[in-house]
């Protein structure tokens, strides 16, 4: 058992910042970290901390806080090739999937010290002094209550054990974000081909097959702790036992449809319908039941169902793809819905009245006018109004707050009141925490915005109507905030939140040859460093903590798809890892002067 004051593998205290300081905060390169030890040895006349960048990478990999170790699936086309034909490259190559053991994930996670005092051992409804239930993370919704149910009813022998749901998500890059809440446990491989097989139907189906069985192989150490409960020690130093359960997945619109097998423009969370109206919901057994009796063409044109592709949750206990799909508020609705649909439609609503010369002299007062917001905390500048060269999710938040203002007197009174009212349920479900009456709020905003909309519906805005995938995702909010807790605790921008320090910064870091094994490496010494540190802060040995609130639910694991990283990608980090600090906003004595 470690003591106080105990360092292992670092000597002492300054051995361990330094590393830290140096791999992971400062970033030096192997060469700069060796120039560095030399000046310090010649400049304080005793020897460095560390002889050479080697002995401090030695050091950080020897560490068993954090060492769960990177492991390679290979696979490869298994199906039919026409005898007498050219065979296509993706047909005979391997494909790699570099992954690790989620059990090993999920375990040290548990048995984090960071998360003493912050974990739910079951799902709980959570009342007010008012009798109003309050909904926040996803042990205190619906979903978990009834995943419980379901389990013991299959297997009373849960009976007592602590429900451990697993938080899964996938995106083109992968992330760690909460203290160590959310992992990232797999890059999977994306096939390519040449032209002539990219729209070919076999490529397709293939490349979609690939991914769930990637994710189901990837996965299947968690089936044992999903039939019966595993024992795990707890960050409270308790040993339970633990039942797992993949409850939820956090994905954008086109991962969703790749998850759920649907076809492009279809809602992987309702029935067959408009997407201007919620006509029931989309379930496993239900498509289950329609692939028996229906034939392919059917599935496709009626139900939006690929029967080519068999979800990954078909494998384990309990899991329906459909159902575990959670919102998404950066990209259905902060990017989706204000920057893709409201704030385009008003661009192409002033064309459509005043032409195009007309129009861009309003657009650009438009600018003017919010680069004119003079300076007051909480509202960012925009000197260059909103024409910037890439748009974040905080870009979009920050716009939010101005958009509004700047375009009174050049649209109608409708497309203002269709603007507050969407953002009105914006705000509502970016809360932390959500009431029963605030949901009626939020009901009520977004019917008035669903009505007020309509003043878009003429030629060169939206003539067709209001058919949009990521739009009507945001008219499923109440029923998922009952089933998930607050949005935000469930949001792309937590599995985004790492882009940079897992991928990006890797990726810069690494020679560019080969870099995801590079890149590999760098993130499990940066786990490693990062485990040291939350053991060492729980003994009290270091001050502060990261400065984030955990979620409760705690078990959350994350996948992504590897591909080549450039420099110029969105970055959509909310949550920055650091100590705790506590902030003061001192307002100005006099006003600006350029103003």
């Amino acid at each position: 058992m470690a003591q106080q004051g105990d360092w292992h593998p670092f000597d002492s205290e300054v051995q361990f910042n330094l590393a830290d300081l140096l791999y992971r905060r400062a970033e030096l390169s192997n060469s700069n970290i060796d120039a560095l030890l030399d000046l310090w040895a010649r400049s304080m006349g005793n020897p460095a901390p560390f002889r050479s960048f080697k002995e401090m990478h030695a050091m950080i990999d020897s560490s068993e806080l954090g060492d769960i170790p990177w492991e390679c699936l290979r696979a490869r086309f298994s199906g039919d090739v026409s005898v007498g034909e050219s065979i296509p490259d993706w047909m005979q190559t391997d494909y790699e999937i570099w992954y690790r053991n989620p059990d090993a994930v999920v375990s040290t996670m548990l048995n984090s010290a960071a998360f003493a005092g912050q974990f739910d051992l079951r799902p709980y409804i959570d009342l007010d002094a008012d009798g109003r239930r309050r909904w926040s993370n996803v042990m205190s919704g619906n979903m978990a209550w009834r995943q419980c149910d379901v389990i013991m009813k299959a297997n009373p022998n849960a009976l007592g054990a602590m429900y451990c749901p697993i938080i899964l998500g996938s995106d083109k890059t992968t992330y760690d974000a909460h203290r160590g809440a959310v992992i990232p446990i797999a890059f999977l491989a994306i096939p390519h081909s040449d032209r002539r097989s990219d729209d070919s139907t076999a490529f397709r189906t293939f490349k979609r097959q690939l991914y769930h069985s990637s994710i189901a192989a990837v996965l299947r150490p968690l089936c044992q702790g999903m039939h019966e409960p595993v024992v795990r020690r707890c960050p409270d130093g308790h040993f339970r036992r633990v039942i797992y359960d993949l409850v939820a997945f956090i994905a954008d619109y086109p991962e969703q449809v790749m998850l759920t097998g649907l076809v492009q423009g279809w809602c992987p969370k309702s029935l067959p319908g408009s997407l201007d109206v919620y006509t029931g919901p989309r379930t496993a057994r239900l498509v289950e039941g329609l692939t028996g009796l229906l034939d392919s063409k059917t599935l496709w044109k009626e139900y939006g169902i690929d029967d080519d592709v068999i979800p990954f949750t078909s494998d384990f206990p309990r899991a329906d793809i459909h159902q575990m799909l959670s919102p998404d508020l950066l990209h259905q609705v902060i990017k989706g819905t204000f920057k893709d649909h409201l704030v385009e439609w008003v661009c192409n609503y002033l064309l459509a009245k005043n032409g195009e010369r007309k129009a861009n002299a309003i657009l650009d007062d438009i600018d003017r006018r919010i680069a004119a917001v003079p300076p007051f905390p909480g509202l960012r500048r925009f000197p260059q109004g909103r024409r910037f060269k890439q748009w974040t999710g905080d870009d979009s938040k920050a716009l939010m707050k101005v958009y509004v203002p700047a375009i009174i007197g050049y649209v109608p009174d409708e497309v203002i009141k269709c603007l507050s009212a969407f953002l009105d349920a914006c705000y509502i479900a970016r809360r932390q925490d959500i009431y029963s009456d605030t949901l009626d709020a939020f009901d009520a905003a977004l019917h008035n915005f669903r009505e007020l909309r309509e003043v878009f519906r003429i030629p060169g805005v939206r003539p067709t109507g209001f058919s949009l995938p990521r739009q009507h995702a945001f008219f499923h909010y109440r029923r998922l905030i009952e089933d998930f807790g607050a949005p935000g605790g469930l949001c792309s921008s937590i599995t985004e939140s790492r882009h940079i320090t897992a991928v990006k910064k890797p990726w810069r870091r690494s020679n560019k040859y080969n870099a995801l094994g590079q890149m590999l490496l760098i993130n499990q010494r940066l786990d490693k460093l990062a485990a040291m540190r939350s053991e060492f802060t729980a003994r009290g040995m270091l001050p502060g903590g990261t400065g984030h609130s955990s979620d409760s639910t705690l078990a959350a694991s994350v996948l992504g798809n590897s591909r080549q990283i450039s420099d110029d990608e969105d970055d959509d980090c909310s949550p920055v890892q650091g100590q705790a600090t506590l902030g003061r906003v001192k307002l100005a004595q006099t006003r600006g002067t350029s103003y």
